[in-house]
């Protein structure tokens, strides 16, 4: 199987020098480390507040932008359940508030090897526990990017009515990597065998890999989600597994929109210098306004 990349997306595919993970000896930590400090050294958007809280135990950061008007979004940040953190997606969350117009509470869960399944999906179980209680006033909707929008849909499928609507860009859905993209191989910059590690991390056991809150495409609960926005990505291999969550959520009767960026790979959403960043950010805004208006 082949997809296009456009030039840019070749280039920065064919410059990637991140390190082999499951190598012996590798220093996760410090891997961690380094992303976090070299994530807030790059340029970031001014936001009206920033707030770091507790959510009954688990860190947030919450971003108000100037003029904000109701609601408020959930985020989970990506990175294979096992890197990144709100420091990381300080940046995107901070253009995301500024086009959302509303705030953005980014959630610091749990990550595994340390913390393996369920703890992150718990984790925004309190956070939803919390606003309920005491956050911010809704309405409210989930997003995530990759891994955190394995989280968000779950954390939407665990918390029925809650959430307003759903929105996913290029989801990490499927522990056993079936579906046909995954044939795009490392070429596309996302090796299977670096996202098999991801999973052996997440996952405690065989059976985990076969529970519906972490593997949401095996969900019988997907008419309960509110709508939802899923975007992926041509030459991503998690491509089809997002596309299919769209088509099965909208057999169930949910309002849903799906949407391929052309020529992109996986990651691109995050970073500003990718000329699709920005205007997909600006899309997932403009949908969310639709719903949380």
């Amino acid at each position: 199987m082949s997809a296009l990349m456009y030039p840019e997306v070749r280039a920065a595919v064919a410059a990637d020098d991140s390190p082999d993970l499951s190598a012996p000896g590798f220093d996760l930590a410090a891997h961690r480390e380094r992303t976090r400090l070299a994530s807030l050294a790059e340029p970031r958007e001014d936001v009206a507040s920033v707030e770091d809280v507790d959510a009954d135990g688990v860190r947030c950061r919450l971003y108000v932008p100037a003029g904000a008007v109701p609601g408020l979004v959930v985020h989970a940040h990506g990175g294979g359940f096992v890197l990144n953190d709100v420091d990381v997606h300080d940046g995107i969350c901070r253009r995301f508030a500024n086009r959302l117009r509303r705030p953005v509470l980014s959630v610091d869960y749990r990550r595994p090897p340390e913390h393996p399944f369920p703890a992150a999906p718990d984790d925004l179980d309190t956070v939803v526990g919390w606003l309920r209680r005491e956050g911010p006033p809704g309405p409210y909707a989930a997003h995530g990017d990759s891994a955190g929008a394995n989280l968000a849909v779950v954390a939407a499928l665990r918390n029925p009515g809650f959430f307003s609507a759903v929105a996913l860009v290029y989801p990490f859905l499927d522990p056993r990597g079936a579906s046909a993209s995954w044939e795009l191989g490392p070429a596309s910059g996302f090796d299977p065998a670096e996202a098999g590690w991801y999973w052996r991390q997440y996952a405690r056991s065989e059976a985990d890999l076969d529970d519906p809150d972490l593997a949401p495409l095996l969900s019988d609960r997907l008419h309960t989600l509110p709508p939802t926005f899923v975007a992926t990505a041509e030459a991503d291999p998690l491509r089809d597994e997002g596309e299919e969550l769209a088509r099965r959520v909208a057999e169930a009767g949910v309002e849903t929109v799906g949407i391929r960026c052309l020529g992109q790979t996986h990651g691109f959403w995050r970073h500003a210098a990718s000329t699709a960043s920005e205007p997909l950010v600006r899309q997932v805004a403009g949908w969310l306004d639709q719903h949380l208006s």
